[in-house]
């Protein structure tokens, strides 16, 4: 009886984990780069960009809903998102970068259309929290919606090291902070995890 190791990675599936860490990897490190790229230029502009941020129930501030995910106020408000935009969407981008793509375009647009739609009048609202916060609802339920053991670990982690700030951030009591955005961008993450989750297979991850 020839002896063997069951459930052993073939080349092909190892190759193709390898090559998809490296691509989330540096679409992230990229990604997070062009939103410290943006605030250098909105500061030498003179906060110019700050105008791609959504005025509520102003239609035609319905053009900034994908805008301005991208743009913030400050150093300090782009540094907040970045370590979290950066490992979240790093953990999300593993299950290829086409489907990140989709679950993305989603938490943008109905996050950027609830902010236009239910934020207090004479506010602005800028920056990629949404975005975290949606990646964060995401990864926090699809393990168990797809019943991924691996899945179920990464929203337990995540749950563990950022549920407090989550928490805290769609709790109405800070001012200057959309918790509005934060919890729209928190429910359109789940809602994509449903949405865009993966069939149980015993064949060869897809190609990114």
């Amino acid at each position: 009886m020839a002896d063997g190791v069951r459930g052993a990675l073939s080349p092909e599936r190892e190759w193709s984990r390898r090559d998809r860490a490296k691509a989330a990897a540096k679409l992230m490190v990229g990604w997070v780069a062009l939103l410290w790229l943006l605030e250098v230029i909105d500061v030498a502009s003179g906060h110019a960009l700050d105008d791609f941020g959504i005025v509520p129930r102003s239609v035609p501030e319905l053009v900034d809903v994908v805008p301005a995910a991208f743009v913030h106020f400050g150093f300090g408000h782009v540094a907040a998102n970045s370590v979290p935009l950066l490992v979240l969407g790093f953990l999300s981008a593993l299950s290829g970068l086409r489907r990140f793509a989709a679950v993305c375009a989603l938490i943008i647009v109905a996050d950027g259309l609830g902010v236009w739609l239910i934020s207090p009048e004479n506010t602005n609202t800028a920056g990629a929290s949404g975005v975290v916060f949606g990646l964060f609802g995401f990864l926090l339920v699809t393990g168990f919606v797809e019943r991924r053991l691996l899945g179920v670990a990464v929203g337990v982690l995540i749950a563990a090291v950022w549920g407090g700030s989550i928490l805290a951030g769609i709790a109405p009591t800070e001012a200057g902070i959309s918790w509005q955005g934060h919890l729209i961008g928190l429910v359109a993450g789940v809602v994509a995890a449903f949405l865009f989750r993966r069939r149980a297979s015993r064949s060869v991850d897809d190609r990114v």
